[in-house]
């Protein structure tokens, strides 16, 4: 590293000092090859000042360079830290709006599932009805071809709508000769009947409906009693014997 001289300032030469301290030193009563060694000893004192100057000057400079260093990678730590910290906040803020856009999408699908369902359960009984009076028409058409054909003509209003219902998830839970099943049937009634197995639907006064897997209403039935009990099903699939 190069140590800059002020333009004013004269360094003196390690000769001009050693002659000036010999010059300063008590020569009398010395022989020549004394006063040579006295120039010597003087010249190398007066280089290893100058070389003690420059080295201290120079450690100054490094120190004052290190500490300028060390407020530097202070600073960058400070600025990585900031950075990171920043980058984490950035990224949970990020999280939690992609959750806020998740949960608000789902409730919007819930929202409108549950609408979906409302407007079912209110068509639920329409349909109840139309089978009602299709029944009844067909009972007492006999010869009556104007009343078989309004029959007809309802039978078929009622099978769109069903296929329209069925289009929006809607499953009809029909149950009869079906086993009974406290999850999506209503028992209403008792019948006894031993010639098929014991808790079977025998009759279904109000049909069910499912949509999207939710049994929105259960079916009303009534189930059999005095038959033998259902044999229960094992793992493979196949049915245990009656007992």
């Amino acid at each position: 590293m190069k140590v800059p001289i002020d333009s004013d300032e004269k360094k003196a030469s390690p000769e001009k000092d050693a002659s000036d301290a010999v010059q300063k030193t008590d020569t009398s009563g010395m022989s020549e090859q004394d006063m040579i060694e006295a120039a010597i000893k003087a010249g190398e004192q007066a280089a290893a000042d100058d070389l003690k100057k420059d080295a201290d000057k120079l450690a100054a400079e490094r120190d004052e360079y290190a500490k300028k260093l060390d407020a530097a990678e202070e600073g960058q730590k400070k600025a990585e830290d900031a950075a990171k910290e920043a980058q984490d906040k950035y990224l949970r803020l990020q999280a939690e709006w992609q959750n806020f856009r998740k949960r608000t999408e789902q409730e919007r699908t819930n929202e409108r599932a549950r609408a979906n369902e409302r407007l079912v359960e209110k068509l639920l009984p329409v349909l109840d009805d139309m089978e009602r009076a299709i029944e009844h028409a067909k009972n007492t058409a006999g010869e009556d071809a104007n009343l078989a054909q309004f029959a007809d003509g309802i039978q078929a209003v009622h099978t769109k709508m069903l296929g329209v219902l069925g289009g929006e998830g809607v499953e009809v839970i029909d149950p009869a000769g079906e086993p009974f099943d406290p999850l999506t049937h209503q028992a209403v009634g008792r019948e006894e009947n031993a010639d098929v197995y014991e808790d079977t639907v025998s009759q279904v006064y109000q049909k069910g409906y499912r949509m999207g897997g939710k049994v929105i209403r259960s079916a009303m039935v009534t189930v059999t009693y005095g038959g033998k009990k259902r044999p229960q099903e094992k793992k493979g699939g196949a049915a245990d014997s009656a007992k």
